[in-house]
């Protein structure tokens, strides 16, 4: 409930960092209403791709299109300025499809920048937050360094890598947010003296290179599809100009020169304390722990249409700038190659994500909330679903209203969400489809059909998103009601034989496609089928089988998750639980039963035993 601050409140909510999770909960927010200001220390660098200049990838497409579906920007931003789009696993099945897109990395941060300033509730200011306006264990606003305080009711901190961020290349460090960029170390000493635990936490980038000093013709093209695939459900068609990317590999030069300087790496001289991501590891690492590879593969991706800088994905590193160079040098193709920016390893301060509950607020100061890579998370998709989700929550809070919750059965949002404030994060979190229980249900298809009537409730989902998923529900229900009437026309689709099966049970074969009655499909509703709507349906006929099995396990797991758990109860006080087991409940704190289920070192035999205790003494709800 917004708490009676006895002041004047300018703002309703204030988001410090204007980073991917803070630009998504910024917009949320304001967009409901709420009179939001979002504060960055550099206005000209709000959305910066500070990493890799795409967005999607396995799993994290799928994040994206989430985003998409609850009305965020990240989607619509990614297809107004990618230039290559491809639609990644293919081969296997739709579970795993996901879209990925290198970006004009100046023209993203230019056109997110237009998203927040066309928010009529949204105002951008330029300022260092130096503290936060805690009393009595409520939010009041933020201190800036210039010595201004704003009241507020809600904060939402999304300080990606800045928190005491200290950058690392050889044996030379120092302080920075991101490369070159003051770190923010007021507002991190005081989150530290919180008494909220946190850690240290690493990530690292490859260097960039002088497109003009490559040497292409030595490497293998790598082209986007023809038929981009879109993130935003809003997206008709992609037709900006495309580029391609090029494939390379290192060489037994390039390990030899890494080998050898290996004991100037901060990796491996004990300078470097945080831990960083065990599935995105720097160069000389992949080097080390993989001695019996001849060679490692990198790839060359242009950040725009009008620069010659080359990001080099795969080659992460925080080795000395001469070594760097060596490294580069010893590609064939790239002797010649100048850096235009070495790569540097980064330090940084995380709050241990078991400080949250499912809001995203931090269950000790009423009105804070934290999202983004200071949850200990990795990526620009893992960071604008958790800041679109706390903008909802924010908006909740202050309205008194029960916070959106995505369960794990209903988005990848939900399972990073339960995974975090479950499990924390002992290194930087990365969403993968094998996270999740229920992959075939969690497609990228229907991520608009499992979120989009949730968050309309909010009112953050448009007139047009609105619009666009009830024609898709609407001319769902026409096709599938018409396949499973009209019987196979043979002579249109050239089969032989005399069997003549509904055009719903000829779809369940392997060879058969729907692009192959698309037209007869077009001829019945009169229009044109809503976006994505003909593979939604060609997956849900041919698996059938087991999206049922899935859904009866859902059932189970909503069961579970109804079960929900007091704040209050004393976890050592039940019989029959051992003492290791009531300590990493009360550290957690889970909501319900379901969750209790999924801490790390919590038996089933536990679950059962606090699932009989919640039914003799009436406190299950």
């Amino acid at each position: 409930m917004m708490p009676n601050l006895g002041r004047a409140v300018k703002y309703d909510v204030i988001v410090v960092g204007a980073g991917h999770a803070g630009c998504e909960a910024a917009r949320a927010s304001a967009r409901m209403g709420l009179r939001t200001s979002i504060i960055t220390m550099n206005l000209d660098l709000i959305a910066q791709m500070s990493c890799n200049p795409a967005i999607g990838g396995i799993a994290k497409g799928h994040l994206v299109r989430e985003v998409d579906a609850m009305g965020g920007a990240m989607g619509e931003v990614a297809d107004a300025v990618g230039i290559q789009f491809r639609l990644l696993n293919t081969s296997r099945g739709p579970a795993v499809w996901s879209p990925r897109a290198q970006c004009d990395k100046k023209q993203y941060r230019l056109r997110m920048r237009e998203v927040l300033e066309r928010e009529a509730n949204l105002r951008i200011l330029q300022a260092e937050v130096a503290g936060l306006w805690i009393e009595q264990e409520v939010i009041q606003g933020v201190h800036l360094r210039d010595g201004r305080s704003i009241a507020s009711y809600c904060v939402i901190v999304t300080t990606g890598t800045f928190l005491n961020g200290i950058a690392h290349v050889g044996e030379k460090q120092y302080s920075c947010g991101r490369n070159g960029e003051a770190p923010s170390q007021l507002l991190g000493e005081q989150l530290r003296a919180l008494g909220l635990d946190w850690t240290r936490l690493k990530t690292g980038t490859p260097p960039r290179l002088d497109g003009r000093t490559i040497d292409w013709a030595r490497f293998e093209a790598q082209h986007g599809d023809p038929e981009p695939t879109p993130f935003s459900f809003l997206t008709g068609k992609i037709e900006r100009q495309q580029a391609p990317c090029y494939v390379a590999y290192t060489t037994e030069e390039t390990h030899r020169v890494l080998r050898e300087a290996i004991h100037r790496s901060p990796l491996y001289s004990g300078q470097i304390q945080g831990v960083g991501p065990r599935y995105c590891p720097s160069i000389e690492d992949k080097i080390v722990k993989f001695p019996d590879k001849s060679r490692h593969q990198i790839f060359l991706e242009p950040e725009g249409l009008d620069t010659y800088e080359v990001y080099v994905n795969g080659m992460s590193t925080s080795m000395p700038i001469d070594v760097q160079a060596a490294m580069v040098a010893s590609v064939p193709g790239l002797q010649d190659a100048e850096m235009i920016r070495p790569g540097y390893a980064i330090e940084y301060d995380a709050i241990d994500p078991r400080e949250l509950n499912h809001a995203l607020m931090v269950r000790r100061i009423a009105g804070l909330f934290l999202a983004g890579q200071i949850n200990g998370t990795s990526g620009y998709e893992e960071a604008a679903c958790q800041g679109l989700l706390a903008g909802v929550n924010a908006w909740c809070w202050l309205g008194g209203t029960d916070p959106l919750l995505i369960r794990r059965s209903e988005g990848y949002t939900g399972i990073l969400v339960d995974d975090l404030v479950t499990k924390g994060a002992e290194e930087p979190y990365r969403m993968f489809t094998s996270r999740a229980e229920f992959r075939l249900h969690l497609r990228i298809d229907n991520a608009d059909e499992r979120l989009t009537p949730i968050l309309h409730r909010c009112g953050i989902v448009s007139s047009e998103r609105w619009a666009l998923y009830e024609k898709k529900r609407r001319q769902k229900a026409l096709v599938l009601n018409w396949l499973n009437e009209q019987r196979v026309n043979r002579s249109e689709l050239a089969l032989a034989g005399d069997d003549r099966p509904v055009y719903a049970v000829w779809l369940r074969r392997p060879e058969a496609r729907i692009e192959q009655v698309a037209g007869m499909v077009r001829e019945f509703l009169g229009e044109e089928p809503a976006p994505g709507l003909l593979t939604t349906i060609e997956t849900e006929l041919k698996y059938a089988g087991y999206i049922e099995q899935q859904q009866r396990q859902m059932r189970r797991l909503r069961d579970s998750e109804e079960r929900r758990i007091p704040d209050a109860l004393e976890f050592g006080s039940i019989p029959g639980i051992s003492r290791e087991v009531s300590e990493k409940l009360s550290r957690v704190r889970p909501e319900t039963l379901g969750q209790a289920g999924r801490i790390p070192g919590v038996t089933p035999a536990a679950v059962a035993v606090l699932a009989v205790y919640l039914d003799l003494h009436g406190r299950g709800v």
